[in-house]
């Protein structure tokens, strides 16, 4: 026979045997939500301080949008998680505010304020792969489990850095990622070195893709909030709404895009600068 104080130690010890593994199971278990999504903000250089505050100020109001609030709760949980990231070139990434459940009206509007409460700064190159690889990324061990998992990228040129846009494209979508895009054609018909005037065929043809992906080109900031708005409305309802729903921008039936012209022209330009 075992003494009374033994056989308590046997049965703490044989308890904590039986009900460990599911305490870390709950310990690491994801919180499901509707939409898990990456919003990736171009600040390449490209952008003036006026551009990327607007960028911010018409994220933070879409977000409190009521139609974009019902859009997030219309959902089977009534939930969404989101992520706020800002990108230029290869390895220059940086979330600014993290992944937040937003289940009320008060989540929305306390992410609002994360964003609006510093400053974005600008750096050189575009590596639309680099922002795609860092966002699919981001999606490992956040602490939730969508039923959908979105990247939304927004950007003013193609790719110039990093490896092949296509290729960073096809690894997310082969996670099963959609990746939406926001071309940003808000130069007048100005063109620097570095930018394209077809900016919306490529990234039709080079940086989105997954079931109902689309892009919505922007073609001044003037339109930017509502785009945004209208973006969001898109990826966060269980269902389109008829009134919003956008059309698949194809392109042309001319040849596919060049998905490597930024970086050819990046190469164009530095040999003829030396």
């Amino acid at each position: 026979m075992f003494p009374l104080a033994q056989l308590k130690t046997l049965f703490l010890a044989l308890a904590a045997f039986i009900f460990l593994p599911v305490m870390l199971v709950a310990q690491t278990a994801e919180r499901e939500v509707d939409v898990e999504l990456v919003l990736a903000v171009d600040v390449s250089r490209s952008m003036g301080a006026e551009e990327m505050e607007i960028q911010r100020r018409g994220y933070a109001a879409a977000l409190t949008d009521p139609q974009v609030l019902d859009a997030m709760f219309s959902g089977l949980t009534g939930r969404v998680a989101i992520t706020f990231m800002e990108w230029a070139g290869d390895g220059n990434q940086h979330v600014v505010v993290p992944w937040r459940e937003i289940a009320t009206p008060q989540d929305a509007q306390a992410f609002a304020d994360l964003l609006l409460a510093g400053p974005s700064f600008n750096m050189r190159y575009t590596s639309i792969s680099g922002a795609i690889l860092t966002a699919t990324r981001l999606f490992d061990d956040n602490g939730f489990a969508g039923l959908k998992r979105v990247i939304d990228v927004s950007g003013d040129g193609p790719n110039n850095q990093g490896v092949p846009v296509e290729e960073a494209r096809d690894l997310a979508i082969g996670n099963g990622i959609i990746i939406n895009g926001l071309p940003l054609m808000t130069t007048g018909g100005f063109y620097g070195r570095y930018s394209i005037p077809y900016l919306d065929r490529y990234y039709v043809d080079c940086v989105i893709g997954g079931p109902a992906s689309f892009s919505l080109p922007v073609t001044s900031w003037e339109e930017f909030p509502e785009a945004v708005r209208r973006k969001l409305v898109l990826e966060l309802a269980r269902e389109h709404p008829g009134e919003h729903r956008l059309p698949l921008i194809r392109a042309a039936a001319e040849e596919k895009t060049d998905c490597l012209v930024g970086e050819r022209l990046l190469l164009q330009w530095d040999f003829n600068d030396r």
